[in-house]
């Protein structure tokens, strides 16, 4: 990252007990307020992951900053994966991925696990397709943690990164700064409980590397065939990666 943006600016915490401060206060409204911020444009981008996955055939599937657990329930849903299992920071969040996933006909396949991005509690190239949707850039040592996710990726797994990123042409980059700066802000203080959070958000999505920049990070960590697919104008982008 460019700058190392935190939720909390005057806080004694690291950034990662500040993400997950931040994510348990906001669980029970972070799935409507993404639909809201994101026009429901997120749903599109999820579809777009999903499909990539099920292309690949996994039987053993990690998403990583699962959340409120949607991409990891899609994947139980829409794929034959014996294995599937959404880990995050948030207890709050995991909560809510837990009562989405409680009673389902899928629930025996999937699994929610409370655990760092940075240090992995799985042995190495135990699954065959990993996935990490708008939480790589809350990472708080970028690099340390796609070297764990390389580590427990199988050889020619399949690796898939959905996030945010910064439009690059006129009118849509001006515009994407309105919006990122003017209005998240003041949705965020008016719906959300944390009146920061979602400043953070908006701020860290600003500074983090984007396309050819991230493409040459995951290069660096190990990855080959590393890809890049910038979404709606460039809002959102979809990176796809294998392990040698």
């Amino acid at each position: 990252m460019k700058k190392n943006i935190q939720p909390y600016k005057h806080s004694d915490l690291s950034k990662k007990k500040q993400v997950e401060q931040m994510f348990d206060t906001i669980s029970g409204e972070y799935d409507g307020l993404n639909r809201i911020i994101s026009l429901g444009s997120d749903v599109k981008w999820r579809k777009k992951v999903v499909a990539l996955v099920q292309k690949h055939r996994p039987q053993s599937i990690l998403d990583i900053a699962t959340g409120t657990g949607d991409l990891a329930i899609q994947f139980a849903q829409q794929t034959n994966a014996a294995y599937i299992v959404g880990l995050d920071l948030s207890e709050g969040m995991l909560q809510v991925a837990q009562k989405k996933a409680s009673g389902s006909a899928f629930q025996d396949r999937l699994s929610f696990v409370k655990g760092d991005s940075e240090a992995l509690p799985f042995e190495s190239n135990s699954f065959e397709a990993i996935t990490v949707s708008f939480g790589i850039r809350n990472f708080e040592n970028l690099e340390q943690g796609l070297q764990e996710i390389y580590r427990v990726l199988t050889p020619k797994g399949l690796f898939v990164i959905l996030e945010t990123s910064v439009p690059t042409k006129f009118p849509w980059k001006q515009g994407y700064h309105l919006y990122s700066n003017g209005i998240l802000p003041i949705i965020g203080k008016i719906f959300s409980k944390d009146k920061t959070a979602y400043s953070y958000l908006s701020k860290s999505a600003a500074v983090f590397p984007f396309g050819e920049a991230l493409n040459n990070i995951l290069s660096k960590i190990g990855f080959i065939e590393v890809e890049n697919k910038p979404q709606t104008l460039g809002v959102a982008t979809i990176y796809t990666a294998t392990k040698q």
